[in-house]
């Protein structure tokens, strides 16, 4: 299989860090069992980056973005050994009435930007193009809610890192040289009960989420429940805060009564957003937990390694699960990839979305 770089030379992240946009979908794919389904995926990956710049020609202002995640037992099958060294199936949680699923998944594409017909063009195509290699597990389409606010009411986006700073917190570097350029991708489907959150005041509402529903100002430390979503996820190691990388979107169906968020959330390593789920869903300490989950509940999890677009195209049908690792490569600096995977901002907040445009 290819290296991180598939040769010795720089390598080129995905799109992991584009900006927000106003639409995106989100499709997950089972890979059918076939080893003719294993090479038409294989085969696919280089085409990928011709699928996308056909349909991002029709409106180069339109910010389209796609980032393809595979998902373990995937990469086991497609591309074997070496491996990325911590990717592994999500990890549920359980605690009391609290669940975080793990569902299955074996292909993420997050597909998103300015319009929605681009997305829908764009997943037509590749799922046109891949046919009966795939089954489709999960498709949403997701959206911006006025003046980028989530169903529950709340801004999201507030503490994503920015610049160079989310670049070093999504892309993987020296810890995995043959992955360089790499990322690691949490995905979750959660479902709202609305009229029971609409039920409380919004002060109450506020404590839980630890921020101001006007103005998105964070609550003062003084006021603020140990228990707030805003408190519970922000992860501090050796006086050092860890980020992760959002783009959380509502979705939902009024005449089916659902109305949910779409958490996505990129890192260098899994082990900062799983800290933060076991925060949310056991405790801080253990029972001290996110309250927003007696109105929010999870109903998919999973876990997919992004692999540099450079992987992507050096890919190919012929490419055997155990081939040889080759050398590392050397990793785009920030500053060399703001054109392809520029910042943008956002917050863990399941309950609150932050706008599309990251470079105030």
């Amino acid at each position: 299989m290819p290296s991180g770089s598939g040769n010795t030379g720089r390598v080129e992240p995905q799109a992991v860090a584009a900006p927000l946009t106003r639409v995106a979908i989100f499709l997950v794919l089972k890979m059918n069992p076939a080893p003719a389904d294993r090479d038409a995926i294989r085969a696919f990956c280089p085409d990928l980056s011709a699928l996308f710049r056909a349909v991002n020609f029709r409106d180069i202002e339109a910010g389209l973005s796609c980032v393809l995640g595979f998902g373990s037992d995937a990469w086991d099958q497609l591309f074997g050994q070496p491996r990325p060294e911590e990717l592994h199936p999500f990890r549920e949680i359980r605690a009391g009435t609290r669940h975080a699923v793990s569902t299955p998944g074996d292909l993420l594409f997050h597909i998103r930007a300015k319009r929605m017909d681009l997305c829908f063009e764009l997943a037509t195509q590749i799922m046109s193009r891949l046919g009966g290699a795939v089954s489709v597990i999960d498709e949403v389409q997701g959206f911006r809610y006025f003046d980028d606010r989530d169903l529950l009411g709340f801004v999201d986006g507030t503490e994503n890192p920015r610049g160079a700073e989310a670049v070093n917190a999504v892309l993987i570097g020296d810890e995995d040289p043959s992955f360089a350029g790499g990322s690691y991708v949490i995905v979750q489907k959660y479902l709202h009960n609305l009229d029971a959150w609409n039920a409380l005041s919004t002060e109450t509402q506020e404590r839980i989420i630890g921020r101001k529903k006007l103005s998105d100002i964070e609550l003062d430390d003084s006021v603020k429940p140990s228990s707030a979503h805003s408190a519970l996820t922000t992860i501090v190691e050796n006086g050092e805060e860890k980020k992760i990388l959002r783009d959380n979107m509502p979705f939902g169906r009024p005449g089916y009564a659902e109305f949910g968020t779409y958490f996505i959330g990129y890192s260098r390593t899994p082990r900062i957003t799983e800290q933060m789920l076991e925060n949310m869903f056991i405790g801080r300490p253990p029972g001290n937990y996110d309250r927003i989950l007696d109105f929010s509940a999870a109903i998919t999890g999973s876990l997919f390694f992004v692999p540099s677009a450079t992987f992507l195209d050096a890919v190919g049908e012929d490419t055997a699960a155990g081939s040889a690792e080759a050398p590392p490569p050397e990793v785009a600096s920030p500053e060399s990839t703001k054109s392809s995977a520029p910042a943008n901002q956002g917050s863990l907040n399941i309950g609150s979305l932050k706008g599309e445009t990251p470079h105030e």
